[in-house]
């Protein structure tokens, strides 16, 4: 097939294990293999995950609201339709200090090595979040 469609009523919207934030999964719905790509929303006061990928470029396009990120210690202030690539290594977190929703377009590549999906939870938390998995931003009380 060359290529495959999802439209907004088709996506399926979750929350995430961690901190519980609406996340749609396009990328594996699509069924994508060699990157990942969601839509995240963030209402205000909630933040993803503070983390890092060892392998994995990860690309973040403020679709909707004014973006708030952080990447090693510089925080971001994105209006929409900014774009921000971050490297392998780096950590990153988004979250939202604003009056309003946040909307997230995130694609990472290539998938990493060997999958998280393998590595039991000791080691994945080790590898991919320094502060643990429920670490908050200074900006929302953390």
């Amino acid at each position: 097939m060359a290529h495959r469609v999802t439209r907004p009523d088709d996506t399926a919207w979750r929350l995430s294990n961690q901190m519980r934030t609406e996340n749609a999964n396009v990328g594996a719905q699509l069924g994508a293999t060699t990157l990942g790509a969601r839509f995240w929303r963030l209402h205000p006061g909630e933040t993803s995950t503070r983390h890092r990928h060892i392998d994995e470029h990860e690309l973040y396009l403020v679709v909707e609201g004014t973006g708030r990120m952080r990447v090693d210690d510089e925080v971001l202030t994105l209006p929409p339709h900014s774009v921000v690539l971050v490297d392998p290594g780096s950590v990153r977190q988004v979250f939202n200090d604003t009056d309003a929703d946040q909307l997230w377009f995130i694609v990472g590549a290539p998938p990493e090595a060997p999958p998280l999906s393998t590595l039991s939870p000791p080691d994945v938390l080790a590898r991919v979040y320094p502060d643990g998995p429920a670490a908050r931003p200074p900006e929302l009380g953390g």
